[in-house]
């Protein structure tokens, strides 16, 4: 116990409980050796460039589901992301709710108090009323993501990594804000294949600092088979 104390502290702050290196909260740590970046960067554009590729009959075929389900809105829902050093660049998602989302969110949440504490605890809602019938399909199979794979081919994201956060919750990432964003947001990380929906935003918050401190090539490859695995098996996912 004495060496644990000498060597690693526990930080607690609005619930949030992490096990990091001391050292971790004095200068932020340096991003992969440049030989694991090169290999990193390599995989990224050549499996991305399957998963763009990919787009074409995705979108034809959500395309046709939409006209079928009577939805006219936009295939592709843009949003601004917090990305790697705190740059905002534009995440690319196949649109799975009702225009206006965010208008009908707000209402929502003020008429809802037992919604609002979940969406207050999780960022999100299991039974979100505005997700469209295609667009619950998509989620659940984790298609809505796959544009994504633009961000990853342009630079913008990496294949595993912290998920991107939204610009509104920096001020709920607390000091652990300026750790996060040195590594490059993911497609996919620690966040997907521990539970994701199931996870809270502190314990996602958690997550990702496990990631800051721990991360590397081969953990990265692990990442992206047991993101494999959740898919298939469909877990996680809303």
């Amino acid at each position: 116990m004495e060496i644990m104390k000498e060597n690693l502290k526990y930080v607690a702050k609005d619930n949030l409980t992490s096990l990091v290196p001391e050292d971790a909260f004095d200068v932020p740590k340096k991003s992969q050796k440049k030989a694991d970046m090169f290999l990193k960067r390599t995989i990224d554009i050549f499996i991305s460039i399957f998963g763009v590729v990919a787009l074409f009959p995705l979108t034809i075929s959500i395309y046709i589901a939409n006209i079928i389900c009577k939805d006219k809105g936009p295939i592709f829902y843009i949003q601004n992301r917090i990305g790697q050093n705190g740059k905002i660049f534009k995440l690319y998602k196949y649109r799975s709710m009702v225009v206006g989302a965010d208008d009908i969110l707000e209402k929502y949440l003020e008429e809802n108090e037992e919604a609002k504490k979940e969406y207050q605890e999780y960022k999100k809602l299991k039974n979100d009323p505005r997700i469209t019938k295609v667009g619950e399909f998509i989620r659940k199979t984790s298609i809505d993501e796959f544009p994504q794979f633009i961000n990853v081919l342009k630079g913008d994201m990496s294949l595993v990594g912290p998920r991107p956060y939204l610009e509104k919750e920096k001020e709920d990432m607390n000091g652990y804000y300026k750790f996060i964003i040195t590594c490059k947001p993911g497609l996919t990380g620690l966040w997907q294949i521990s539970g994701r929906s199931d996870c809270t935003f502190p314990e996602r918050i958690d997550l990702d600092m496990k990631y800051y401190n721990n991360h590397n090539l081969k953990s990265d490859i692990k990442i992206l088979f047991k993101t494999a695995m959740k898919i298939i098996k469909r877990e996680g996912a809303i």
